[in-house]
């Protein structure tokens, strides 16, 4: 029989992606002068873990070097993915992580506040009896410690107010590191219409609405940089959202109460 031609040769099969305990978010905009020392910290703890990992840098809309430097490190760290989105958006990019995200759980970082042992102890809780899908990182929680300006720190406060009077949100925080199971949480993420801000806050009141459970850990925060975004500015946009938010927990049914 002679041999089988090119066109003959069966494919050979792709193999299956890697199986991964761990993904790590981390949005990327205006961050170069932070960005390859943050990668290089979070790559060592992790590997110092031992659990296969990736880190996926989410670069949106950035006009500084930040681009180049994302793709710096995913070509020195082979745990490393860059993701690129073309506007800034920072819940943008926390949800385009989060879906293309393959680790059992998902860890949202930002580049200038990371905490691999707050990791550890939000895996350690992802597997008690009572199974939450979402662990945050509260600053507001017995136990925490916000070392950040007092005016960030009274507009934490008011935020933490509105969502427990306005929206019975089961925790005092939405903002900062969290750690998710990725099978939970994703169906939800994809239904989050809320962005910049407001994509997490969206996602954990998603997650509540559906009978899913969301717990905290305090956590100790410190600046390591001024905020990207003054509160002047922030605070009108964070309203806003919250007022579109709150119509939508109105008419859309995936946002009523589970019973």
């Amino acid at each position: 029989m002679p041999p089988a031609s090119d066109g003959d040769t069966p494919p050979v099969p792709s193999a299956p992606p890697p199986h991964l305990a761990i993904s790590v978010v981390m949005p990327a905009y205006n961050e170069s002068a932070f960005l390859g020392t943050a990668v290089a910290e979070v790559v060592a703890g992790l590997r110092d873990v031992g659990d296969p990992f990736e880190v996926l840098v989410v670069e949106n809309g950035s006009r500084d070097e930040t681009a180049a430097v994302a793709d710096g490190v995913a070509a020195t760290y082979p745990e490393v993915r860059a993701l690129h989105l073309p506007d800034p958006d920072y819940g943008a990019a926390l949800r385009a992580g989060l879906l293309a995200a393959r680790g059992e759980v998902v860890v949202n970082f930002d580049v200038d506040y990371y905490d691999l042992g707050f990791v550890a102890r939000a895996r350690d809780r992802l597997g008690a009896a009572d199974r939450p899908a979402v662990v945050v990182g509260s600053k507001r929680a017995a136990g925490a410690e916000d070392r950040r300006a007092w005016g960030r720190r009274v507009v934490t406060g008011v935020f933490a107010g509105v969502l427990r009077v306005g929206f019975g949100l089961g925790v005092s925080d939405t903002h900062g590191m969290k750690v998710l199971r990725r099978e939970a949480v994703e169906p939800h993420a994809r239904r989050c219409r809320s962005a910049t801000d407001l994509f997490d806050t969206e996602l954990i009141l998603r997650v509540e609405r559906a009978g899913l459970t969301a717990v905290e850990l305090p956590v100790v925060v410190a600046e390591r940089r001024p905020s990207r975004s003054p509160i002047w500015r922030r605070v009108p946009r964070t309203l806003g959202g919250l007022l579109r938010l709150r119509a939508r927990a109105w008419s859309d049914p995936s946002l009523r109460r589970s019973r």
